[in-house]
């Protein structure tokens, strides 16, 4: 089988429908398994349950893989009456209402495994020419996850509300801030993070999230082991997960009522996962993973609005508001009703320039401030007139 070709899904489904008993796990080791893959921590290194051989295959086709199984088995246990297909077509049809034109290309057409592949293809293998593969790791396909659970409640419910996708994705960012926070020593990039991730909830159209409101939108039990795993991954960042990050992740498991145990599992699992797989992956040997996120983010979103400058300083000269609130964020703080404003003209304009539509997935929305940083900086000429004096 190969993933990058086209037919690949049908020869998927046709091992996993008929060969396995895919269907028949329990959900908890479901989970466990795809976490044991990579999928999880969005670092791809083997295929679930070793349906079929992996020796040649990139982590982006393993990603795929893993991605189309676990639809697969989401379909399976929710007994869904709609064909595969179509109801994944159909999930990120809804989907795209809500997060713009990334897919807009690839849908409304016929409904077929084709266009799935295309679907699937885009929404993992990020052009490599843009995205640095860090990024790509921690942002894109650790939330990959996110489309799952989705999924599920979309099969479930009949539809996915846009509440649903705000409220989950500012959960993981408020819990990731208060892992992130429970640190005894925090380097300088701990503190710039959480300062991304705190003006990232800023610019949201929601209210920002305290730590109990987002408890209160994680109920299914893969959402809860989901949220420690990330949780996990925040804390162990710099490879050291220290005694006030431990304390903070236990009453993270007893906040989400979880088994006593979850922290230890959770914990060991991501530190046996890294230790086991840092020499074929080239992000995970650096000491400090937070130093390289960040690091890896900025230059992301600069090279990005630096490859789209003409076609951004167009959208921007069309927008006087936007040019005078992102002039003025330079030497201000914008207020609240400000920071919605600047999120709001943003995202039209991402909307309109596709290769900038990668910030509307999940978890685009955390660099927000970075784009906000960079444009005044990368455009000097367009924000003369509105240049304020300090």
């Amino acid at each position: 089988m190969n993933p990058s070709a086209n037919g690949w899904i049908n020869k998927l489904l046709v091992v996993e429908n008929l060969s396995t008993d895919l269907n028949k796990l329990p959900t908890d080791e479901f989970y466990k398994e795809l976490r044991y893959n990579g999928f999880i921590y969005g670092s791809n290194v083997s295929v679930f349950k070793n349906y079929v051989s992996n020796s040649d295959f990139t982590s982006d086709e393993i990603c795929k893989i893993n991605l189309i199984t676990a639809f697969n088995y989401i379909h399976g246990i929710t007994e869904s009456k709609t064909n595969f297909i179509d109801s994944v077509i159909d999930f990120y049809t809804h989907i795209n209402a809500y997060k713009a034109s990334f897919f807009s290309e690839l849908l409304g057409g016929t409904k077929n495994v084709s266009t799935l592949e295309k679907i699937i293809n885009k929404r993992v293998q990020i052009d490599n020419n843009i995205f640095e593969r860090s990024f790509n790791y921690f942002i894109t396909n650790a939330l990959l996850f996110t489309d799952v659970l989705a999924y599920k409640t979309f099969l479930t419910t009949k539809s996915i509300s846009e509440i649903y996708l705000q409220n989950f994705e500012a959960s993981v960012e408020t819990i990731v801030v208060q892992t992130l926070n429970s640190k005894i020593q925090k380097s300088d990039y701990d503190t710039s993070l959480i300062d991304l991730f705190e003006q990232s909830r800023r610019y949201h159209d929601t209210e920002k999230m305290d730590y109990k409101e987002a408890l209160s939108h994680i109920s299914m039990s893969l959402e809860k082991n989901y949220i420690m795993d990330i949780a996990c991954m925040a804390a162990w960042g710099d490879t050291v997960i220290d005694k006030r990050e431990y304390d903070f992740l236990n009453q993270l498991s007893a906040d989400l009522e979880l088994e006593k145990s979850n922290t230890d599992e959770a914990t060991k699992a991501i530190n046996i996962f890294y230790e086991t797989h840092k020499g074929k992956i080239a992000l995970l040997s650096s000491k400090n993973l937070v130093k390289t996120f960040y690091n890896n983010s900025s230059d992301m979103v600069y090279k990005l609005i630096s490859r789209n400058s003409k076609r951004l300083l167009k959208e921007l000269q069309e927008s006087k508001d936007l040019m005078i609130l992102l002039s003025q964020s330079t030497v201000r703080e914008l207020n609240d009703e400000e920071q919605k404003r600047v999120n709001k003209q943003l995202i039209d304009i991402f909307k309109s320039i596709p290769s900038l539509a990668i910030f509307l997935l999940p978890g685009g929305a955390l660099l927000l401030p970075l784009v906000i940083k960079f444009i005044p900086k990368l455009l000097p000429s367009a924000f003369d007139d509105n240049r304020l004096d300090d």
